[in-house]
């Protein structure tokens, strides 16, 4: 079954506007024109067909893979609100990971909250690519896991609070 990296991606919202997903990896010019580029891919576990967390890696058309570093799904809060909801143990396979297979019409990595992931790759990519996020960041509400609650009413009373 497909891990639906396209849509992984796209629920990052990356600026990157020369990007492509070839199979379960992402590719970008961050900075248009520069030789560096950024490969993103997904990192496996000990059990097969299961992923952990993000490889971004900067690489260089000739002198290959220049700078790398694993972000992984349980440090940055991935699949927090998920395995707290399904009582998911952190000694299970499970835990803080998701796997090729998935509930029909749903995507692998069902349940999700991608800013913490987000946050560091903005993180990593500004050191290698400085500038590349300022110039056409989207806007982080465009994504399913960003919600904007509106503020309660003011409510005035005579009565005098404590």
């Amino acid at each position: 079954m497909s891990l639906q990296a396209p849509e992984f991606f796209a629920e990052l919202c990356l600026p990157f506007h020369d990007s492509t997903v070839v199979g379960n990896t992402y590719y970008a010019v961050p900075v248009p024109g520069a030789p560096l580029r950024l490969r993103i891919t997904f990192t496996g576990t000990i059990y097969a067909d299961t992923y952990g967390g993000l490889r971004l890696a900067v690489v260089h058309p000739d002198r290959g893979e220049i700078d790398a570093v694993a972000l992984s799904f349980v440090d940055h809060g991935t699949f927090h609100r998920r395995d707290e909801a399904n009582n998911t143990s952190a000694n299970t396979k499970q835990h803080g990971t998701f796997d090729k297979y998935h509930r029909p019409g749903q995507p692998p990595w069902e349940g999700a909250v991608t800013t913490g992931l987000r946050d560091a790759i903005e993180q990593y990519t500004a050191v290698w690519f400085p500038g590349a996020w300022t110039a056409s960041a989207p806007s982080r509400a465009a994504g399913r896991t960003a919600h904007k609650a509106p503020a309660p009413p003011v409510a005035r009373s005579g009565a005098r609070a404590r």
